[in-house]
C-alpha cells in the first residue's frame, strides 16, 4: 500500500509539461503547478498574442503573471526524492515510437543504450552489467536503435563486421570465406575510418562554403546599407539642388515681373502726359474755332475787318502721333519663352543621363561567362573615346571611335586628363557590371582597361597601360600577344586576328580577352578585384617599317 501511495504522490508532484518531478515549482493564478522553466518556455511561445494560458485548464491571463517559486512544493518534492522509491513514471515506459528494452518483461521501459555486440537494447537498470561487469565493458554502446538487426547477415545469422569494397556491402566472416573470397575486403571499422576521413573532408568543404556564404551575406548586407546611404544622400542633395533651382527661377520671375511693372508704369505715365497735352490742344483749338465762327457771322464789313487782325495766333500744333501695333512686351515674353524652351531641352537631354547615372548594383551570384559570340553580344556596349585624354599624336575619327597614330601633333587644347607621353586614350564611358566590346586593330596596339585616376603626364610606368596597379592591358602585334599587369608581362598564344574581344564582369573581377574571327578563342583571362569603375583604353605604337597603326572601337549589332 505504501508503494501505491508513493506512486500517487509522484504523479501529484509531476509537471504536466515535461512529465517529470517538479523542478523549481511555481503555481499559476488558476492553481496549477509547473516547473518554472517549463511554464516560462510555454508562455514565451505565446508572447506574440499577449494572452497567456494555463496548459491544463486553458484559463487565460492578461498581463503575463509574475511567477515566484513555491517553496512548500519544492520542499515536498525534495522529501519525495529522499524516500528512494523511484517507481518509473508513465513517460519512462516505451511507446510505439520508442526503442524498448529487450530484457524487460511485461510493460517494457525505454531503452537507454543499444549494444552492437549483444545486438540488443537495454534500459538503465538492465544496462548496469555493461558498466560493472568486465566482459561487457568492451562492448560498443550506441544510442538506442531499432535497426540492430541490419547488422546481422541474413544468410548466416552472423554479425557483419567486414566490408567488401568490390561489391560495396557489409559482410560477415562466413561471407568472406565463401562468395566474397578473393574480393577486396577490409574490416567495417577500417572502411568507416576511411569514409570518415572523406566525410570530414566533405564537412570541411561544406563549412568553408558556409563561411564563404556568410561572408557574402555580410557583404550583401553592407552593400544594401551602402545603397540606402547613397540613395538617401542623392535624394537629399537633389532636393537641395532643385530647391536652389526653384528659388533661382522664382527670383528671375520676380525680377521680370518687377521690370515689366516698372516699365509699364513709366510708359503709361509718358502716354498720359502726352494725352493731357493733346487734350489741352483740343480745348484751345475748340476755343479758337468758336472765335472764328463768331467773327465769320459778323455782318458789318468794317467791324469784321477791324476785328480780324486782333485774333490770337494759333499755337504750334503737336506733331502727329504714330501708334505702332500693341507689342510693348512681346519681346519679354519671347525671351522668357526662349529660356523656358532651352531649359526644357537641357532637362530633356540631360534627364536620361540623370536616370541612367545610378550605377547598377550587380550583386547577383556570379554568372557563367558566355560561350558564343552571340552570348557576348548581349552585353555589348557602345563606347567612344574621350578627346580630352588622347595623346596629341593620336587622330580621333569615326565619331571618336578610332585612334590613328600620326607623325604630326594634333591641335588639341591643353587638358589635365591628357596623356602627354604614351600614345594612349581612354573611353568617355565608365564600365561596370558585365560589358563586352571589340577592337579592330592595325599595327601595334594595346587593348586595355584602367581606372580613371591613372597618371597622365610623361613616359613613367605610372602612366603606361599594364605597367601599374591601375590598369590591365593586352599587347597585340600580328599573332604575338603579351598580357601586362603591374609591370609583369605574360606571353599569350593564340590565332592571329585583326579583332580582339574584351569581356568584363566587374563585380566578379573577371577580365577576358578573345581573338575574334569566325570563332572566338580565349587569349587570356584575369581573376582579380576591381575597386573602381573601369574605362576602356587604347595605346597605339610605332613598329619599324610599319606606318599608320590604328585601333577602332567597333560598332556591334
Amino acid at each position: 500500500m505504501a508503494q501505491k501511495g508513493v506512486q500517487l504522490d509522484q504523479e501529484t508532484f509531476s509537471c504536466s509539461i515535461c512529465l517529470d518531478l517538479l523542478k523549481d515549482p511555481v503555481t499559476t493564478p488558476c492553481g496549477h503547478s509547473y516547473c518554472m522553466n517549463c511554464i516560462k518556455s510555454h508562455w514565451d511561445g505565446e508572447d506574440r498574442k499577449y494572452i497567456y494560458s494555463c496548459p491544463q485548464c486553458r484559463k487565460t491571463f492578461t498581463p503575463r503573471p509574475v511567477l515566484l517559486k513555491n517553496t512548500m512544493l519544492a520542499v515536498l518534492v525534495e522529501e519525495l526524492k529522499k524516500t528512494g522509491l523511484q517507481a518509473a513514471p508513465d513517460h519512462c515506459y516505451a511507446g510505439a515510437e520508442d526503442v524498448a528494452c529487450d530484457v524487460c518483461t511485461g510493460r517494457k521501459l525505454k531503452a537507454h543504450k543499444s549494444c552492437l555486440q549483444c545486438l540488443a537494447s537495454f534500459c538503465e537498470k538492465h544496462l548496469q552489467p555493461h558498466y560493472e561487469s568486465a566482459p561487457y565493458k568492451k562492448h560498443k554502446l550506441v544510442e538506442p536503435s531499432k535497426k540492430l538487426q541490419e547488422n546481422v547477415c541474413s544468410r548466416h545469422d552472423e554479425v557483419m563486421k567486414m566490408f567488401c569494397r568490390t561489391d560495396q556491402q557489409l559482410i560477415c566472416y562466413i561471407c568472406l570465406m565463401e562468395e566474397h573470397k578473393g574480393h577486396d575486403t577490409v574490416s567495417a571499422a577500417a572502411e568507416r575510418t576511411e569514409r570518415q576521413k572523406k566525410l570530414e573532408g566533405s564537412r570541411q568543404n561544406i563549412q568553408q562554403r558556409i563561411q564563404d556564404r556568410e561572408k557574402d551575406v555580410k557583404l550583401l548586407q553592407q552593400q544594401a546599407e551602402a545603397i540606402n546611404l547613397s540613395a538617401d544622400e542623392a535624394v537629399e542633395e537633389s532636393e537641395k539642388i532643385f530647391t536652389e533651382l526653384i528659388r533661382l527661377l522664382e527670383k528671375r520671375s520676380s525680377d521680370v515681373k518687377q521690370q515689366v511693372r516698372s516699365q509699364q508704369k513709366s510708359e503709361v505715365s509718358r502716354v498720359k502726359e502726352l494725352q493731357e497735352k493733346l487734350e489741352q490742344e483740343i480745348t484751345e483749338l475748340k476755343r479758337k474755332d468758336a472765335e472764328l465762327k463768331k467773327l465769320s457771322h459778323t455782318e458789318d464789313h468794317n467791324q469784321f475787318l477791324h476785328n480780324y487782325p486782333s485774333l490770337s495766333p494759333l499755337s504750334q500744333s503737336t506733331s502727329s502721333i504714330h501708334i505702332c501695333p500693341l507689342s510693348c512686351f512681346e519681346d519679354v515674353t519671347a525671351a522668357v519663352s526662349e529660356v523656358r524652351d532651352k531649359l526644357q531641352d537641357v532637362l530633356r537631354e540631360k534627364w536620361t543621363n540623370v536616370s541612367l547615372t545610378g550605377t547598377e548594383v550587380d550583386i547577383l551570384l556570379p554568372q557563367p561567362e558566355p560561350k558564343t559570340r552571340a552570348g557576348f553580344l548581349k552585353y555589348s556596349r557602345e563606347i567612344t573615346l574621350d578627346p580630352n585624354t588622347a595623346n596629341k599624336r593620336l587622330l580621333l575619327s569615326k565619331g571618336n571611335r578610332k585612334a590613328t597614330l600620326m607623325s604630326q601633333q594634333q591641335s588639341y587644347s591643353s587638358h589635365r586628363d591628357r596623356f602627354t607621353g604614351w600614345y594612349q586614350v581612354l573611353s568617355r564611358e565608365s564600365l561596370t557590371g558585365r560589358c563586352y566590346w571589340e577592337v579592330e586593330r592595325r599595327g601595334g596596339v594595346y587593348v586595355a582597361v584602367a581606372y580613371k585616376n591613372i597618371s597622365r603626364a610623361g613616359m613613367l610606368d605610372e602612366c603606361g597601360f599594364g605597367r601599374n596597379d591601375k590598369s590591365w592591358a593586352l599587347d597585340c602585334y600580328s599573332n604575338i600577344y603579351t598580357f601586362w599587369s603591374n609591370k609583369v608581362q605574360t606571353r599569350v598564344s593564340g590565332p592571329e586576328s585583326s579583332r580582339v574581344g574584351v569581356y568584363l564582369d566587374h563585380s566578379a573581377g573577371i577580365l577576358s580577352f578573345y581573338s575574334v574571327s569566325e570563332t572566338m578563342t580565349l587569349l587570356h583571362r584575369v581573376q582579380t578585384t576591381f575597386t573602381q569603375p573601369l574605362y576602356a583604353g587604347l595605346r597605339v605604337y610605332y613598329i619599324y617599317g610599319y606606318s599608320g597603326a590604328s585601333a577602332e572601337l567597333c560598332k556591334l549589332k
